[in-house]
């Protein structure tokens, strides 16, 4: 039997981990085959996504999202280019429509790339980057774009370190693993969990066309 992306408890029996996109119905979240987080549930985890802001949550393929990871989104901002922040508009028996979007600090789609791993209680801020393979530490506030392959710790998240050296980096980045169908990423297996990098990088060169 071959994994399905489409069954929502991957672990026979343990309902505390669910692969994200079949539980999705929020149609500005967006999320990739056998991405999981270790809940019972993902969309109270994505806070103050508003349909008037038109903004997308976007997350790719095999990511791990672990407990207590928050996605901010854009409805959390409030106007700033006037002389109060207080925002009137959203609380009731207030004689305020909503400002247009132009006056209102948007910053656009939260897009998480593949195979990034995202730590406990971590909080992505609205309109953040993370390239493919990123690791967000626990605990960490990410307000800023990740680049691929990068770890990130503390509040405010800064680079630790690259997790490979550039050669390898472009490798697999060219090579796009997430991409393959099951039955090639089943065979991939050894090398995607393989410790010697050096033999990593030279089969992926001769992988690559």
């Amino acid at each position: 039997m071959k994994p399905d992306p489409n069954q929502v408890f991957p672990i026979p029996g343990y309902k505390q981990e669910i692969y994200v996109k079949p539980t999705i119905r929020n149609p500005n979240i967006l999320v990739g085959d056998f991405t999981y987080i270790a809940d019972s549930e993902f969309e109270s985890h994505v806070t103050h996504h508003y349909a008037f802001t038109g903004d997308k949550l976007i997350i790719g393929k095999f990511c791990q999202i672990a407990r207590g990871v928050e996605f901010v989104m854009n409805g959390a901002n409030h106007q700033m280019n006037a002389v109060s922040t207080f925002p009137f508009y959203t609380l009731e028996g207030w004689d305020m429509s909503p400002p247009p979007l132009s006056d209102l600090p948007l910053k656009g789609d939260t897009v998480i790339g593949n195979d990034v791993w995202i730590g406990q209680n971590a909080v992505i801020l609205p309109g953040v980057h993370v390239g493919d393979g990123a690791i967000i530490g626990a605990n960490s506030v990410v307000g800023h774009d990740i680049e691929p392959y990068t770890i990130v710790v503390g509040n405010p998240a800064r680079e630790l370190r690259k997790r490979f050296d550039s050669e390898l980096i472009a490798l697999l980045l060219a090579f796009r693993w997430w991409d393959k169908s099951i039955e090639e990423i089943n065979r991939l297996i050894p090398l995607l969990t393989c410790p010697d990098l050096n033999r990593v990088k030279t089969q992926l060169r001769e992988l690559l066309p």
